[in-house]
């Protein structure tokens, strides 16, 4: 590196955001992220002793896993290699094999390669790497927020640890944000800066767990403000609300989180929670959630979970679902906030789910024959065959009821539909056992 090069990586260390700034140096600057980085924790001594073995950083952005990268290269004796796999193709790869390669062979010194965003490559460039992470040429060390069971290779997780990074708490972005407004070196400390409590507190708050976006607004807050009288920056609540909107939406319609808040919505809406259902629903529009999507959920709520307990629970279901296409956003989240208030206030019973189940589950078990009296008698020589002669017409029978079976004689003594005692499952069983005599809750 000559001069100007050095120059112009002071020069750019400077400008960068603030974010980038404050990134933790080593281990004791960390906040945060207990659970893994405590004392005695498995990554932390792994670090300290720079015996780190393949691993991958799995949580929301703002958490801090390309920081825990940096960390570990500031700490390593090992040659630190960085590739960013939206960018990054299998030569850049290729070059960096073989870079480690000479590293190992020449001074006996590892090469740790971090991959950002490691679930942006696709099943091909994960393969490449696992022989040189299998014999030890790389440490890999990939950073996704993405569900690495989902997205990473099977191969490539056996051989990593996983650790998954939370969002941070308040606490830990309210220290993150003393530093960064006192801090004279890497910070904004040099501008002269006195931040109210609660205007921290607010961002710290708001932040959602993304020191991010806690350190973007509190920089925004200084670059944009004037001076007082006093000459110095006064950042107070007015301010803070001014730079920061809104709460962050913790969502990724692709990820965790979109499994996670729609899996919270149905299991509220069943387990009879409409404020839980209406605030799950809400997370979800907030975050630009597909209507339809929603919708074609709640429909599957009010079948699987209310089903014969309250039959109009589909109805209002399906009657939302159409609504929705047709009026859009955001009159759109009235009607879908209506169907999921019903669904999740509607009487409960999974009995017509637990039937077809079980049915499905028989299906192919058993080499059954319908019976031929039930077989379709309306073709040329049907009757010849056998087929429809003995069926009787329950319309021809008081009651329009007439005692027949109807499954096959080899399932004849199974019980697939078993009545609860919700809703309206207590009307259809006394009519049934008026009619036939059954007692449908009765398996």
């Amino acid at each position: 590196m000559d001069l100007f090069e050095y120059m112009s990586g002071q020069q750019q260390e400077k400008e960068a955001p603030l974010a980038s700034r404050m990134r933790p140096r080593d281990l004791s600057e960390v906040v945060g992220q207990k659970h893994i980085l405590g004392k005695d924790k498995l990554l932390t001594r792994a670090i300290q002793a720079d015996r780190l073995s393949s691993v991958i950083f799995y949580g929301p952005p703002g958490t801090g896993k390309t920081t825990l990268a940096r960390v570990i290269a500031n700490t390593t004796k090992a040659q630190f290699r960085q590739i960013n796999a939206t960018a990054a193709g299998k030569k850049d790869m290729e070059d960096v094999v073989a870079d480690a390669k000479q590293t190992l062979g020449m001074y006996g010194r590892r090469t740790i390669l971090f991959i950002d965003e490691i679930h942006r490559f696709n099943k091909a460039q994960q393969d490449y790497l696992l022989p040189f992470v299998e014999d030890g040429t790389v440490v890999l060390i990939g950073a996704t927020t993405e569900n690495p069971y989902f997205e990473v290779n099977g191969a490539l997780l056996s051989r990593s640890v996983i650790f998954e990074l939370k969002p941070l708490e308040r606490e830990d972005i309210l220290e993150i944000l003393h530093r960064a407004v006192t801090d004279e070196e890497r910070g904004l400390g040099s501008l002269k800066i006195t931040a109210d409590e609660d205007a921290l507190g607010f961002l710290a708050d708001v932040a959602g767990g993304d020191a991010r976006l806690a350190l973007n607004a509190i920089e925004l807050a200084a670059m944009t403000t004037e001076r007082s009288q006093d000459g110095r920056i006064h950042v107070d609540m007015e301010v803070a609300q001014e730079c920061i909107q809104k709460r962050a939406v913790r969502y990724d319609k692709d990820g965790d989180q979109h499994y996670d808040t729609i899996s919270a919505f149905i299991k509220s809406m069943r387990g009879s929670d409409p404020d839980a259902a209406v605030y799950y629903l809400a997370k979800m529009l907030s975050a630009g959630e597909d209507i339809r999507f929603i919708a074609r959920r709640i429909m599957i709520c009010a079948s699987e979970d209310v089903g014969m307990a309250d039959p109009q629970a589909l109805v209002v279901a399906v009657s939302a679902a159409q609504g929705v296409e047709r009026i859009g956003m955001p009159e759109a989240q009235i009607l879908l906030a209506e169907a999921a208030v019903y669904v999740a206030t509607a009487p409960k019973s999974n009995a017509s789910y637990m039937a077809v189940a079980k049915a499905m589950g028989m299906i192919g078990k058993e080499k059954v024959t319908i019976p031929p009296y039930l077989q379709d008698a309306h073709y040329k020589g049907s009757a010849k065959l056998g087929r429809g002669i003995g069926y009787k017409y329950a319309h021809d029978f008081p009651g329009h009821w007439v005692d027949q079976q109807y499954l096959p004689d080899e399932v004849k003594d199974e019980r697939f539909f078993v009545t609860g005692e919700n809703g309206y499952e207590r009307e259809i069983n006394r009519h049934m056992k008026e009619l036939t005599g059954k007692d449908l809750r009765k398996g």
